[in-house]
């Protein structure tokens, strides 16, 4: 018994250490970015296109900026941008599963609605908003966020339907509690371990999906240092032998991506234990 015991501390140690590390490692990539200024990634000809060093650590580009600071810039955009828009998809997420408990056609509206959205590529879907609402980081963030609530809903509001069945809800109906008072009260305390592991693993597709849609021209503004952009630019250069252009920014984003999944899948085991021997 204390060996399993001990064993069970161990893995909450380990997952809790995982959570710590991953966090940190992303505050300290947003806050140094912050700390950059764009004005001050200047040019100098004088060193265009030089490979990995101990003064560039990620080289130089065909204009001699630094690719190290670029990227820094780039991944903290990128992870603002994935937060911001992974945050909302939630919100939008939540609403519509609470109001899908309110009755049956209101249900199987959002189940066509989810079954809309989904049946269009999100790509196409992105750049479609992203250009209506003129695009830039405001656009993109927001075409990423309307595009990246159909899983987590789908879950929600499974979910919901299976606490709608218990005891404890059907007794708050024949005691006159409201449908609003049900869904805040008893849907919304039990749903929320689902709300946080899902807004944290849609911050990976977010991010990714930002970072297609800049690398294809769409959103952002070319002057700045998004990792789309630095990746679409880089692209010119391989054919060149200029290999650290594209490397060291799609390695780091990769990075970022997998430490957003391994937070998510670490969160996931901390709030439901018994998915951690799955």
């Amino acid at each position: 018994m204390k060996n399993k015991n001990l064993i069970s501390m161990n893995l909450r140690t380990k997952t809790l250490l995982t959570i710590s590390l991953t966090v940190f490692l992303l505050v300290v990539i947003v806050i140094c970015s912050l700390f950059i200024d764009p004005k001050n990634i200047t040019t100098n000809f004088s060193i265009i296109n030089q490979s990995p060093s101990f003064e560039h650590l990620f080289g130089t580009d065909w204009m001699g900026r630094d690719m190290f600071t670029r990227t820094l810039k780039g991944l903290g955009l990128s992870i603002q941008i994935g937060a911001i828009a992974s945050i909302l998809s939630s919100i939008i997420a939540i609403t519509l599963g609470l109001l899908s408990s309110f009755n049956k056609y209101l249900d199987s509206f959002i189940s066509w609605i989810v079954d809309l959205v989904l049946s269009v590529p999100h790509i196409l879907l992105i750049i479609v908003i992203s250009i209506c609402l003129g695009g830039g980081a405001f656009g993109v963030t927001i075409a990423v966020a309307l595009t990246h609530w159909t899983s987590l809903t789908r879950v929600l509001k499974a979910e919901i339907k299976q606490i709608q069945t218990s005891d404890y809800v059907k007794l708050s109906k024949n005691l006159g509690k409201s449908k609003l008072w049900i869904a805040r009260k008893q849907i919304l305390p039990l749903i929320t371990s689902q709300i946080i592991v899902g807004t944290i693993l849609t911050f990976p597709h977010a991010i990714m999906h930002e970072a297609s849609v800049t690398f294809l021209g769409f959103g952002l503004s070319p002057h700045e240092p998004a990792i789309g952009i630095i990746l679409s630019e880089s692209m010119k250069y391989l054919a060149t032998g200029n290999w650290w252009l594209a490397l060291f920014p799609g390695l780091s984003l990769l990075i970022i991506v997998l430490l957003f999944d391994i937070a998510g899948e670490s969160i996931k085991k901390l709030i439901n234990p018994a998915s951690a021997n799955e």
